[in-house]
């Protein structure tokens, strides 16, 4: 008789938190970075990938992957329990979240991890973190992304 956790090990595989967000989830998470669209027609770039671009309305966008290394350009710190289905750790603590710029010129929201709510500074060099956030129903991992400081 097979084996039925060897068989369930095999099938376990990375999705990730929002289709279009990362470059390959088939490389070493360390490797692994942030994805998006620069149109082609108007310059503007996009976090996530984009089939038309929502700036001009051109549909010639090219698809890029992002530095893992940015600043803070703004933060704040939630201090209560997110409301739906959140899947974070319990309790919960507050935590800082941040609009991190990236050299592509582009600004992407994400939490901060590795820093006290009242050490974040605007400037504050950060670099990307991409790990499973939970495992979902399937029993695949579910892959999300965080900054810390550089």
């Amino acid at each position: 008789m097979p084996n039925a956790g060897a068989a369930q090990a095999a099938s376990k595989k990375r999705v990730p938190i929002r289709e279009g967000f990362f470059d390959s989830l088939a490389q070493p998470l360390d490797k692994v970075r942030l994805a998006g669209s620069r149109c082609r027609a108007c310059g503007y770039t996009f976090f996530g990938r984009r089939t038309g671009c929502e700036n001009c309305g051109s549909d010639n966008l090219q698809d890029m992957a992002f530095s893992r290394r940015g600043k803070v350009w703004s933060y704040t710190v939630l201090r209560y329990h997110p409301p739906g289905d959140y899947k974070g750790p319990e309790p919960y603590q507050p935590t800082p979240v941040a609009a991190v710029e990236l050299p592509e010129e582009v600004r992407v929201l994400a939490p901060l991890a590795g820093v006290a709510p009242d050490k974040v500074r605007v400037g504050m060099a950060v670099e990307l973190v991409v790990e499973p956030y939970y495992t979902d129903a399937s029993g695949n991992e579910v892959i999300a992304y965080k900054f810390r400081p550089a």
